[in-house]
C-alpha cells in the first residue's frame, strides 16, 4: 500500500502516479527543469458490465478504490459481494470491470432508476437533510482515542504520500491504531478517493481499534462515506462544514478538525476522546 515513487529519468508508467515534464521556474525563465506531475485520468466502475460512475483519480490503488467506493456508496454490503474485478486500461481512460452478486446488482439497477429522473448536479433539489445520500445507520460507541496520539500519527502521514511529496498534488487518507501509528495509508488527486481507497484496504485488512485521517477538509461526503464502512472517528487536517458536523451528530460519528501539532478540534460526540 506504501508505494515507493521512481526518481527522474527512470521507465515511468501511469500506475506510479507520477509523469515527467519540463518546467521554468520565475527565477529563470531561459532554463527549463526536469519536475514531476501527479497523474489525473478518469476511471470508469463498470458493474456486471454497466457503466456506474467515471471518476477523476490518480491511477493507482485502483481496485482498492473500486472496493472502497462500493462500500461507501452502499452498493454492497461485504467484500464478499464482488465476484471478480479487472483493471482494463484503454484509449480515454481506465475502466475497472468489477462482477457483481445478482443480489447487489438487481439492488443497484433499482437504485439507478430512482435517481434517473433527477435534474441538477450534487444535492440539488433535496427538500430535508433526510433526504441527503444514503441512510445511514447509527454507529456503535466501542472505539476511544488518546488525543496525545494524534501528533504522531500527523507525523506519518507524509509517509503515505509519495507523489504528493514529489508534486505537492495530492491528499493522503490514513488508518490510526491507538498508539498513534499508521496502520495504512493512501494518497489520490482527490480527497474521496483517497478515502474510498483506504476503506478499500480496510475491509481487507486486520486493522482492529482505530480512526480515519485525512489530509484535507471535513466534506459531508468524507463522513457519510466513514460512516457507512462502520468509522466511528474521523481526523481530518483542515476545517469540517456545517453539514458535515449535522451528519456526524446524527449518525454518532466523532468528528475532528484542524488536527495539527497540539490542535484539535472535536465538532461532534467527544466521549471516545481521551
Amino acid at each position: 500500500m506504501k508505494a515507493i515513487p521512481q526518481t527522474p529519468g527512470e521507465n515511468l508508467t501511469t500506475q506510479s502516479g507520477l509523469s515527467e515534464a519540463q518546467v521554468w521556474q520565475r527565477a529563470d525563465l531561459r532554463l527549463a527543469q526536469p519536475d514531476w506531475l501527479a497523474e489525473e485520468v478518469p476511471v470508469a466502475l463498470v458493474y456486471n458490465g454497466i457503466s456506474h460512475v467515471v471518476m477523476m483519480t490518480t491511477p493507482k490503488d485502483l481496485e482498492a478504490f473500486a472496493l472502497g467506493f462500493s462500500l461507501s456508496e452502499g452498493i454492497i454490503d461485504a467484500p464478499e459481494d464482488i465476484f471478480g474485478m479487472d483493471v482494463v486500461p484503454g484509449c480515454h481512460g481506465i475502466e475497472v470491470q468489477i462482477e457483481l452478486s445478482s443480489r447487489r446488482f438487481m439492488a443497484l439497477k433499482a437504485q439507478r432508476r430512482a435517481l434517473a429522473g433527477r435534474t441538477g448536479c450534487g444535492v440539488c433539489g433535496v427538500e430535508q437533510l433526510d433526504q441527503i445520500g444514503k441512510p445511514l445507520a447509527p454507529l456503535p460507541f466501542t472505539q476511544t482515542f488518546a488525543l496525545a496520539q494524534l501528533d504522531r500519527a500527523l507525523g506519518q502521514l507524509k509517509d503515505y504520500q509519495p507523489v504528493g511529496q514529489k508534486t505537492g498534488c495530492t491528499h493522503a487518507a490514513a488508518w490510526i491504531q491507538p498508539d498513534g501509528q499508521l496502520a495504512g495509508g493512501c494518497e489520490d488527486v482527490g480527497r474521496h478517493v483517497a478515502l474510498d481507497k483506504l476503506l478499500g484496504y480496510r475491509s481487507q485488512s486486520s486493522w482492529g481499534e482505530g480512526a480515519v485521517l485525512v489530509s484535507s477538509r471535513a466534506s459531508y461526503e468524507m463522513v457519510q462515506k466513514s460512516a457507512m464502512c462502520g468509522v466511528e472517528i474521523l481526523f481530518a487536517v483542515s476545517a469540517a462544514t456545517r453539514l458535515a458536523v449535522e451528519v456526524a451528530e446524527r449518525c454518532n460519528l466523532t468528528l475532528v478538525g484542524f488536527s495539527k501539532p497540539g490542535r484539535a478540534t472535536i465538532y461532534s460526540h467527544p466521549q471516545r476522546l481521551i
